[in-house]
């Protein structure tokens, strides 16, 4: 798999695979973890405790205080799988990893066909780590 592992961590959960970017800021509220953007398309999904899939974020650098606090209040997904490399929700995951030593694993799949079939399953469990990544069905 052509993939790499943007922030480690462990984390398993039932995918939610959006089909539009998401800002974190202004469009997920962090206290309910509900996409609160009225013009997504999947506007009122709870993204808690999922494997969230979503080809990439979408604007506004404070998005990043927002998933790091999703994080901080357990609202936040499980671990976010994208297409392309985003460095505001690397930034926020990174930060509550940080701070408040909980994972949201992050991770970009390079490779559209594999991210399409992963995003396709039901649940995904996550393995992120420095040297190696592992994306599976969980057992």
């Amino acid at each position: 798999m052509s993939a790499r592992s943007l922030v480690a961590g462990k984390a398993e959960g039932p995918v939610l695979k959006l089909d539009d970017p998401l800002s974190f800021w202004g469009g997920f509220d962090r206290s309910s973890g509900k996409l609160i953007d009225r013009f997504h398309p999947q506007y009122g999904a709870c993204l808690s405790g999922a494997v969230l899939c979503m080809e990439r974020g979408r604007g506004s650098s404070s998005g990043a205080s927002v998933l790091a606090e999703a994080i901080r209040l357990g609202t936040a997904p499980a671990a976010i799988i994208l297409l392309d490399e985003d460095a505001i929700i690397t930034t926020g995951a990174l930060v509550a990893q940080m701070l408040y030593e909980i994972d949201c694993p992050v991770v970009a799949i390079r490779d559209q066909a594999e991210w399409r079939r992963l995003s396709a399953l039901p649940r995904l469990a996550v393995q992120a780590g420095a040297e190696s990544l592992m994306i599976t069905p969980p057992q």
